[in-house]
């Protein structure tokens, strides 16, 4: 995958360096982006606001040790408030707006850190003998986790690659 264009500091707009290509490669990315963390963002707005809404629905688990619960209900009030930067990352791009790098850096860092630390905190309660929820949900758990994580690295490279040398 390579640069998404030159910035151009005048118009803060993505200067293609081949029109076809940057308007395929970013709006595609866009949209995956947008879709994917939308599912991150939103799922812990469920998870946070309606606990019971979010078990039904799967996205959360009713028979889990009580610490674990406690520990990913905060974990999803906080989201609320920082997840939303890689979803207007991605519209943003679609849009062909500069100020898509600097969310996506910022998301992405978002990202990272939940993705990681929800495979770890899964991995190490796991281990402890802790109930963390079904094997088929943890499973779920583990392959979103690990997408959100390719997502936001992927991002932070292209957002990288998309700043203005100055």
């Amino acid at each position: 995958m390579g640069s998404l264009g030159r910035f151009d500091c005048r118009r803060r707009r993505m200067e293609p360096d081949d029109k076809n290509e940057r308007s395929v490669m970013s709006i595609t990315w866009g949209v995956v982006l947008t879709l994917l963390s939308l599912i991150g963002w939103v799922g812990q707005a469920i998870a946070a606001l309606s606990p019971r809404t979010a078990a039904r629905l799967g996205l959360a688990e009713s028979e889990v040790d009580a610490a674990f619960a406690a520990d990913v209900r905060a974990e999803a009030i906080w989201d609320i408030f920082v997840l939303w930067t890689l979803p207007v990352a991605g519209i943003l791009l679609i849009l062909n707006h500069s100020w898509w790098a600097y969310f996506g850096l910022v998301g992405g860092g978002m990202y990272l850190y939940f993705a990681g630390r929800g495979i770890l905190q899964r991995l190490f309660m796991q281990r402890r003998g802790i109930r963390i929820g079904t094997p088929t949900n943890v499973k779920s758990a583990y392959v979103f986790c690990s997408l959100w994580g390719v997502a936001a690295v992927v991002t932070i490279a292209l957002a990288v690659t998309a700043q203005p040398l100055r």
